[in-house]
């Protein structure tokens, strides 16, 4: 690769971000990326499933809790949470990535089951881990903590303890 193959800044710098079905997008290590707020999630997903997107290969979250100056496109408010689908576009060999905005005060967003029924378990999951609600999930109960468990531990303000670890016929400390 040469000097005169690499683009400038010039080149690559973007003043407006393009839209997909009214929402900014961007692109991250060649993937598009389309960044949403709660209220076009269900929208958005469901007019990219209706262009082919027919498979949601994963859904998480991040807290964002240290880092809300994150660079996001123009016109996309950061919040405190973010809910990340991968969808794939099996005929045309095409991925997107829908990162939509979660509002810490209220972390809800639509359930995207009745889309793509693969989404249940990957739901339940953030749910138990973020605290991040699905409304009209069919069963948003925990699946990796038990019930009982108090909070949501990737949450970056849930507390650190320790639990140690013991093992099985395993010798004592000398």
């Amino acid at each position: 690769m040469t000097d005169q193959d690499v683009p400038t800044a010039e080149e690559t710098q973007v003043d407006e971000p393009a839209l997909i079905h009214g929402a900014p997008s961007s692109l991250s290590r060649g993937q598009l990326v389309v960044h949403v707020d709660r209220d076009g999630y269900l929208e958005l997903v469901t007019a990219l499933r209706d262009d082919g997107y027919a498979f949601c290969s994963d859904l998480t979250a991040i807290d964002y809790l240290l880092a809300t100056d994150r660079p996001l496109p123009t016109g996309v408010t950061p919040e405190r949470f973010e809910v990340v689908v991968s969808l794939l576009h099996m005929e045309e060999a095409k991925r997107v990535r829908v990162r939509a905005q979660v509002p810490e005060r209220e972390p809800t967003l639509p359930t995207l089951f009745e889309l793509f029924p693969g989404t249940e378990a990957m739901e339940r999951e953030v749910y138990d881990l973020f605290g991040i609600v699905f409304d009209g999930h069919p069963d948003l109960t925990r699946i990796l903590m038990p019930d009982e468990w108090e909070g949501h531990p990737l949450r970056k303000d849930y507390p650190i303890g320790r639990i140690p670890v013991q093992f099985k016929d395993a010798p004592g400390p000398r």
